[in-house]
């Protein structure tokens, strides 16, 4: 028997995904959890063998959930199962450590057998996204562009950036106007929807 965690912040999403996943007769939903800062502490408690994330989920992403997991038990399997299909989202989760990463309109039976492979050692990832991956490419941000355009992603100024990530005021306009040219925005606005469209964020 295949044991499941399943962190979703919808509880309407998670409970569909485990009434289809327990219609499988070797996969079992041992845990679910709606944040993702209670990831990790489900898994120590229930022991999953395979972890389902979503990508958007409040109190951590399902990025940093698999990268902190990875961190904690390695040997849970992590398949990040999300509504946004971006390249950025896909290259951040393999490199945070998951092993799969699937949309959430793929079928029940071919998100079961993903289940079953990425517990089988397995990497699974859908394959229009792992094209649109590599079209895309790495992201142009330096980690501190990201980080201060993230800030700026709910309008804040750049003197409340500055507070809020204990940098100067020109530091941070310096940042933000790197990230725009860099993403070939003509404003920061525009320069969040590019980076968040691409998963950069």
């Amino acid at each position: 028997m295949i044991k499941i965690l399943l962190a979703d912040d919808q509880a309407l999403v998670r409970g569909a995904l485990s009434a289809l996943l327990a219609m499988e007769p070797d996969l079992e939903v041992v845990a679910e959890v709606g944040s993702g800062d209670l990831v990790v502490d489900a898994a120590l408690e229930h022991r999953p063998d395979v972890a389902l994330l979503d990508v958007e989920m409040p109190g951590m992403d399902g990025i940093a959930a698999a990268a902190a997991l990875r961190g904690v038990l390695p040997e849970v399997k992590v398949l990040i199962v999300t509504t946004f299909g971006r390249p950025g989202f896909l290259r951040r989760a393999l490199q945070a450590g998951a092993s799969g990463f699937v949309v959430k309109d793929t079928p029940a039976a071919e998100l079961a057998d993903a289940v079953r492979r990425v517990h089988a050692g397995l990497r699974v990832v859908d394959p229009a996204l792992a094209a649109d991956s590599l079209v895309a490419g790495e992201s142009p941000l330096s980690p501190r562009e990201t980080e201060v355009l993230r800030a700026a992603s709910d309008g804040s100024t750049a003197a409340a950036i500055a507070a809020k990530l204990f940098l100067s005021e020109g530091t941070v306009r310096n940042h933000l106007s790197s990230a725009i040219g860099k993403t070939g925005a003509a404003t920061r606005a525009e320069a969040v929807l590019i980076a968040t469209e691409n998963g950069w964020l």
